[in-house]
């Protein structure tokens, strides 16, 4: 028993079994799911659904019903799927805004522009739509296929007799198994018009169709550019066009403007739409819009944006046409069924493809007409003749037994047949007026000119031809609706002035040593004292100064990258606020911290900056003694400026770090002041280093002793009447002197020392600066957090082997962690001073 069943079973490699199962799997979603039919350009699933609204008698001469009720019939004879999937379907057929001509006329919330679904099926009732009648038209005179449906107990249509192409004029979307299709709606009167011309002639070329149809006519509205790529999209199928919205800029009160949006490219979610330009306003991406609002009505779209007083009206809608959905991308992808297999269609086989399906259709219906015709007038040719013998004929029924003895014997007696006989025998009295005779006689001549007509049809294709061409143009006349999409020749180019998007006013900008940067208005700050800018503690500022939106600032980390930020894109914050760290955007490393930061050469759109040459250099020194000079000019921006920072400088050495960045000017005359740690000096002309890339090592500054490493590397100005430097000590002793006790010596030399070296306790240098500015105001960072506030000219200039002096200020503080320049000191003298 046991081998007898083992008999039956089939050995299959799992690889073999799931490539038969996907296979069938992708064949049916592609054949009978995703993918419309080219003849009538529906999915199985709306065949379906029209198809049960139609035996139910739903359709637009008759009272709504429930789309529940819909939904149920479809499932329960048709389609035995989800409910959800045949209400979204029947949904998606009736909205205005994604059918150019819905097939579905739906009472209640069938969704919205704005994304918003329809309201449960038991809420809402539909019907047909007039036009949809026209899809179904004639479909029970045997024109098209049918087949059993999936419990084989009732019969669906396979294709429906589509008395228009409703491929194109409704368009199609859908995603299968190696397979998408992306067809765009068209005008009807259209399509209807170039199907008119390929009937007929016998050649046509794509621009005769051309001719015709414009483009797509997509529901919404709005503008199609790029009518010259049209012509290669309708011979291949695919391609893409530009759609974008019909905008117009007005006037208010006050000169201020608003842009405002009529019409907006096809399946856009209009409440995305303003939430991108609202996160547009809110992150300041562009200067000058004040609000966003969704004015729509039921009189149409109208999307508002309202501008500042002093905005660039033009300039802002072209920022969002770029970068939102105010203009798209439409890609063709024109798939369909055709003959049981997808195919990426042509317009020309889409066209030929619907008009060889309505000349079966045609040629069917005719035959099934001519058939009925031929029969009707074979019974009322036997009825004239029974008024001639009348008598005879109601005497033979008289004289039988039984209604089939009467049709035996009129057959037998008068020669009629079967069907005539059965006429004769069912016959009402009234019908033997005489009234009734030339009715009979007048739809006989009817029946001869009818089967006459049918016969020309089937035998002549050009007859058969202007029939189609004929009910077309009734349906053209009865549905006619004028273009809505407006198609033009070119794309117009979209130009962004930069600098017109973003208003041009002063600003403070602040950047600390930790990281932390701000833009600060005017306003914010004269209204607050220098010295409550907010900075948390152990951090100071490293760079405050007055800069242009128009403008951009470098920045230059610790880490040898840098950082190119414009001006209007710093984050806004009032002058006592810590401002925002950069690791919010930026990936830093551990530790990296900011060195310097100066204004970019280049502003918006290329601007040189005013107070700078296009021949400035930056000085990069590391802590490990290496040197190079790169042209200012290569610190520009970069496609990831926003996220992440580029090189400034290539380390040698991998625990190396950025001690110092100057920005120079080439022609001028500077040094540059090398002091390390061990308290070894070296003084040489910056000429000596060369000028290189930003991905460069540079070169070597100064021979460093084992375990030692640079201090200070501070710039000389030899055009200052007395450079001077200062370094600091682990004692907490300051030590002021003028630049030229160092020995000057050729590049990459050891230097000389600046302390007497001793055994016990040796000076060690912690931080230091250069002094090109006579009296300056400068400040020491303590471990405490505490900050000694003094003048350079506090300190007494002494020789190059001398300790230093003590700073009462730094008494009790603690360990020095930086010396800097006491910027919050030089502002508030500059406020002082105004």
């Amino acid at each position: 028993m046991v081998k007898q069943i083992n008999e039956h079973i089939e050995e299959l490699s799992f690889t073999n079994v799931i490539g038969d199962r996907f296979g069938r799997y992708s064949k049916y979603i592609i054949q009978d799911r995703a993918l419309p039919d080219i003849r009538d350009g529906l999915k199985p699933v709306q065949r379906r659904i029209l198809f049960a609204m139609y035996k139910d008698r739903n359709t637009h001469d008759h009272p709504y019903r429930k789309s529940a009720k819909t939904v149920g019939n479809v499932i329960g004879n048709y389609h035995p799927h989800g409910d959800s999937s045949v209400y979204e379907a029947m949904v998606r057929m009736s909205q205005s805004w994604k059918n150019r001509m819905p097939l579905i006329d739906m009472h209640g919330n069938n969704g919205s522009m704005d994304g918003d679904p329809a309201a449960a099926m038991r809420y809402t009732e539909a019907r047909l739509a007039p036009i949809a009648s026209e899809l179904l038209t004639d479909i029970d005179s045997e024109t098209v296929e049918f087949g059993l449906n999936f419990d084989d107990t009732l019969e669906e249509p396979l294709v429906l007799p589509a008395g228009f192409p409703n491929l194109l004029v409704n368009g199609a979307t859908g995603i299968s198994a190696g397979y998408a299709t992306d067809i765009p709606p068209h005008n009807l009167s259209e399509v209807i018009d170039a199907t008119d011309y390929i009937l007929s002639h016998d050649h046509y070329e794509l621009s005769d169709l051309l001719q015709f149809v414009k483009g797509p006519d997509f529901p919404t509205g709005a503008i199609i550019q790029g009518a010259e790529d049209l012509e290669e999209v309708y011979r291949t199928g695919h391609g893409k066009v530009v759609v974008r919205s019909r905008t117009e800029i007005e006037k208010l009160r006050g000169g201020k403007h608003q842009i405002v949006a009529t019409e907006l490219p096809y399946e856009v979610n209009k409440s995305k739409l303003i939430q991108k330009i609202d996160d547009i306003r809110l992150q300041n991406k562009v200067e000058g819009i004040v609000e966003v609002r969704d004015e729509s009505d039921i009189n149409g779209v109208r999307l508002v944006i309202e501008l500042k007083r002093e905005a660039d009206p033009e300039g802002i809608l072209n920022y969002l046409l770029k970068n939102t959905d105010l203009q798209t991308n439409y890609n063709f992808n024109m798939v369909a069924i055709h003959n049981n297999r997808p195919v990426q269609a042509s317009l020309g086989l889409m066209l030929e493809a619907y008009i060889q399906h309505r000349q079966e259709v045609v040629t069917r219906r005719t035959q099934h007409k001519l058939a009925s015709d031929q029969a009707r007038l074979h019974i009322v040719d036997g009825l004239i003749r029974m008024v001639s013998i009348l008598d005879e004929v109601i005497a033979t029924i008289r004289q039988s037994n039984s209604k089939q003895d009467a049709k035996d014997n009129l057959v037998a007696r008068f020669d009629f047949s079967q069907d005539q006989a059965e006429a004769i025998v069912s016959l009402q009295l009234y019908r033997l007026t005489n009234t009734d005779i030339v009715k009979l006689q007048e739809e006989r001549l009817e029946l001869n000119e009818n089967i006459l007509h049918y016969q020309n049809i089937l035998a002549n294709k050009q007859i058969l031809n202007q029939t189609i061409q004929q009910e077309l143009q009734v349906i053209k006349k009865k549905y006619h609706s004028d273009r809505l999409t407006q198609v033009e020749a070119q794309v117009e180019a979209i130009e962004i002035d930069t600098s017109l998007l973003i208003p041009q006013e002063e600003v403070m900008v602040g950047v600390t040593k930790e990281g932390y940067i701000k833009r600060v208005s005017l306003r914010s700050y004269g209204s607050s004292e220098a010295s409550e800018f907010g900075c948390r503690d152990l951090d100071y500022p490293l760079f405050i100064q007055s800069m242009d939106t128009h403008q951009a600032l470098i920045l230059i980390t610790s880490k040898g990258n840098y950082i190119h930020l414009p001006v209007h894109e710093i984050p806004e914050a009032r002058w006592k606020d810590l401002g925002t760290h950069l690791s919010q955007s930026y990936q830093l490393a551990e530790g990296e911290q900011m060195i310097a930061a100066f204004p970019a050469l280049y502003g918006l759109d290329d601007q040189v900056n005013p107070d700078y040459s296009e021949s400035m250099q930056v000085v990069l020194i590391t802590r490990l003694g290496m040197i190079k000079k790169t042209s200012l000019s290569e610190f520009v921006t970069y496609r990831s400026y926003k996220t992440r920072t580029a090189m400034a400088m290539k380390f040698k050495f991998d625990d190396d770090e950025l001690l110092v960045a100057h920005l120079i000017k080439q022609d001028h005359p500077y040094e540059i002041g090398l002091v390390t740690q061990r308290s070894y000096s070296l003084r040489y002309s910056l000429d000596e280093v060369s000028n290189y890339g930003l991905r460069a090592q540079g070169v070597v500054a100064i021979n460093l002793k084992e375990g030692d490493q640079l201090r200070l590397a501070g710039l000389i100005d030899l055009e200052a009447s007395r450079p001077q430097m200062m370094v600091v000590s682990q004692h907490g002793l300051v030590k002021r002197f003028d630049s030229e006790i160092i020995g000057q010596a050729a590049r990459a030399s050891r230097g000389i020392l600046l302390y007497k070296d001793r055994k016990n306790d040796p000076h060690r240098v912690l931080d230091g600066l250069a002094l090109n500015e006579g009296s300056q105001d400068l400040a020491i960072m303590t471990e405490s957090g505490q900050v000694a506030r003094f003048s350079s000219t506090e300190v007494p200039i002494t020789e190059r082997l001398s300790n230093g002096n003590s700073l009462p200020a730094l008494e009790g503080l603690g360990q020095v962690l930086a010396i800097y320049p006491d910027r919050l000191s030089q502002l508030a003298a500059a406020k002082a001073g105004k």
